[in-house]
């Protein structure tokens, strides 16, 4: 049932690379207010998962000062990744003031970012169905405007569309080897799952408050602002209405 759920899981997530496309039909300025309350409530679900369901599993299964370990590594190796790759979790329009990374580096970090995101999501199934479940629709929420963003990137780096399509949907496949991995090797592993999910919600949190946010304090009208303290709460009560339902 965990490999059902989990690979269920992975294939929807490479899937949503696709979503990109959508950017041809819509209005710039549409698309960049969408983008921003995607964004609002991506940060919203993903300090959601972190705070309500992932780190009170950690802690429930086991105290030990380890997990606060595990959860600043998480935000340490996340910021390391960041800095190596030039990977970003920038869902804004290229301009001259705010430059993309090329293509191909845009490709290496996304194709990272997804096996981590195959990792986690796979070692949030082997500690319950529940948290996998959790922790998937906060991977799907920064999943829809990171996808759009990348495949901007790609079409401004002088990709055809197709092209593009093809190759963000091959870096979101590498889930699936992330994932595979990890339940080929640690399905029965406690040690595995002690330490994964802490590092998940560390990593949940340095995108959130690190990437996603700052980008939000870009825009600072007073509308637009509200706007996106609205849709992160909208994030964190989808996670906090989850915990009863699948509790």
């Amino acid at each position: 049932m965990v490999y059902l759920y989990t690979l269920s899981s992975v294939i929807i997530v490479s899937i949503l690379s696709l979503i990109g496309v959508i950017t041809l039909a819509v209005k710039p300025v549409t698309l960049k207010k969408i983008t921003f309350l995607l964004v609002s409530l991506s940060a919203g679900t993903l300090l959601g998962d972190s705070f309500l369901h992932l780190l009170p599993e950690a802690i429930e299964k086991n105290s030990d000062l380890a997990i606060w370990f595990w959860l600043l590594g998480g935000i340490l190796i996340f910021f390391v990744l960041e800095k190596i790759i030039c990977w970003r979790h920038c869902h804004l329009e290229t301009t001259d003031n705010h430059p993309h990374p090329v293509g191909t580096m845009n490709l290496v970090g996304d194709g990272l970012h997804n096996l981590i995101d195959g990792i986690v999501i796979a070692g949030s199934f082997i500690v319950s169905i529940p948290l996998g479940l959790t922790t998937t629709i906060a991977v799907i929420a920064h999943e829809i405007p990171q996808e759009i963003g990348d495949f901007g990137v790609l079409i401004h780096a002088g990709y055809t569309r197709s092209k593009a399509l093809f190759l963000n949907f091959c870096s979101a496949a590498t889930s699936l080897i992330g994932a595979l991995f990890i339940l080929v090797t640690s399905v029965n592993s406690d040690n595995f799952s002690a330490s994964i999910i802490p590092f998940t919600a560390g990593g949940f949190i340095y995108i959130a408050t690190a990437d996603l946010i700052p980008e939000l304090k870009k825009d600072t009208g007073a509308i637009k602002s509200f706007g996106q303290l609205i849709a992160i709460i909208a994030g964190i009560a989808i996670m906090f209405g989850l915990k009863f339902i699948f509790e």
